[in-house]
């Protein structure tokens, strides 16, 4: 499978905002797109009239990378959200937000979402009772997402909770820290997605 090895910090800057790929770090005056909010390299400062197209892919690309998808996967994400009932853009954010890593993250069991994929891949949690180690797969509505007693002393897991408050949980989860539990009460609504993201510009660039 693919995967970016580069400088996560150069993704925020191309695609002109925060991404929060880097957890925490991303709160601090660390964050390399506070201290140079412009396009990496030489060219990186000049002004550059973007046209319709160019607006549209940038905007599919950030999606991509607040995620982590690849190309494929995010285009059968499309493809799926297009073919069920309602607004194909929330319904292409709604499954994004369903798959594990982004829950784990969400609940505040991971400091970013590449780390939250780490962390199930490693069979981490259990889902329903039993060890889910798939990224991708989806939740559903009542399912139950625990840390077991063994891996309850990941300092990873510790730190991940204590910056949690400063993302907000969303309506449609609920967690319980102490215990290392969370609970999928509904499935995400468009307006549970706080990240700035016009959907509508995707949409557009796959009906072409």
């Amino acid at each position: 499978m693919a995967k970016y090895n580069e400088s996560k910090c150069r993704l925020c800057r191309r695609e002109g905002s925060k991404l929060f790929l880097k957890g925490d770090r991303c709160y601090t005056d660390k964050c390399a797109y506070d201290r140079r909010p412009y396009a990496p390299g030489q060219h990186g400062r000049a002004r550059k009239k973007a046209s319709d197209y160019s607006t549209q892919l940038r905007e599919k690309q950030k999606v991509r990378r607040i995620y982590g998808v690849l190309e494929r996967q995010f285009r059968n994400y499309f493809a799926k959200a297009d073919q069920t009932k309602g607004v194909t853009g929330a319904n292409l954010l709604g499954l994004l937000e369903r798959r594990l890593d982004s829950v784990v993250y969400r609940l505040g069991f991971a400091n970013s979402r590449q780390q939250a994929r780490q962390l199930v891949r490693h069979g981490i949690f259990t889902l329903n009772g039993r060890k889910a180690n798939i990224p991708s797969m989806f939740v559903r509505v009542g399912d139950v997402l625990e840390v077991p007693e063994k891996h309850r002393k990941i300092p990873v897991l510790a730190e991940a909770q204590q910056v949690v408050a400063r993302r907000g949980l969303p309506a449609w989860l609920e967690v319980d820290g102490a215990a290392f539990k969370g609970t999928i009460k509904a499935l995400p609504q468009r307006e549970d997605i706080q990240t700035p993201i016009n959907e509508n510009l995707i949409v557009e660039l796959y009906s072409k």
